[in-house]
């Protein structure tokens, strides 16, 4: 792994060393704050949790994680480093997982400094604090599951604004597959069993129960095996184009 690590802080260091970086953060923290205090009515409540924080993270993260994931791949291929890249000493798992890592830590860092909204919440009251940590937690593993489906995604071509579209687009299927907007299309001729599987893709439905305090490992488990998937499927793209 130590050429994971090697990429993986090269990548980390490339996101902060454009102003992009910067611009993303204060728009992630400025929409955070948005949907916290305004579109969720957080002090008007008067409940001392941070429900109204992360109910929109889904939503939050369908726009923001293409954003970041769109450019993991495309832009090597744009810019013709895709091949020197893939001729280092490394294994292709070792950059996979190095550009994945950098692109979540970079995430990681978003989503910790939003921290003066934990601090708000336990100055007025007394909330559940195992709660809002379970919910970081659970927030940042499906962050995770957004940017594993994006750079897959980003992996198939070098326009990074097709990767953003394909991207959000792919992301909001698994964000709403638990909607009666999805089932019902499927309610007419399939098994309650394939309802019961579509339904169990959706981001929101398992995202909601851990922010609820209902903390099922298999939520966890879930957005563990979907990262790992789609990020062999990366490699799988990623080599298939290279033999290409």
């Amino acid at each position: 792994m130590r050429g994971a690590t090697a990429l993986f802080q090269r990548e980390l260091g490339a996101y902060f060393a454009t102003p992009v970086a910067y611009v993303f953060i204060m728009i992630f923290l400025f929409l955070s704050g948005v949907f916290t205090f305004y579109l969720g009515s957080f002090l008007e409540r008067g409940q001392a949790d941070l429900r109204p924080f992360f109910v929109f993270h889904p939503w939050l993260y369908l726009v923001m994680m293409p954003a970041i994931a769109m450019r993991l791949w495309a832009e090597e291929r744009k810019a013709g480093t895709v091949e020197l890249l893939l001729t280092l000493p490394i294994g292709l798992a070792d950059i996979i997982v190095g550009k994945f890592l950098a692109a979540w830590v970079f995430t990681a860092i978003a989503l910790a400094l939003t921290f003066p909204i934990w601090l708000t919440v336990a100055y007025l009251g007394q909330p559940d604090h195992g709660v809002i940590l379970a919910s970081y937690i659970g927030s940042l593993l499906m962050a995770g599951g957004y940017l594993a489906i994006c750079s897959c995604i980003s992996a198939t071509t070098k326009n990074q604004i097709v990767a953003f579209i394909v991207g959000v687009l792919v992301c909001f299927l698994f964000t709403v597959a638990g909607f009666p907007i999805v089932l019902d299309a499927f309610a007419g001729w399939a098994p309650d069993l394939v309802l019961q599987v579509i339904s169990s893709f959706s981001f929101i439905t398992r995202f909601n129960a851990i922010i609820e305090g209902v903390i099922d490992a298999r939520d966890v488990i879930f957005f563990v095996t979907l990262i790992v998937f789609w990020l062999f499927a990366n490699a799988i793209v990623v080599d298939l184009k290279k033999a290409g």
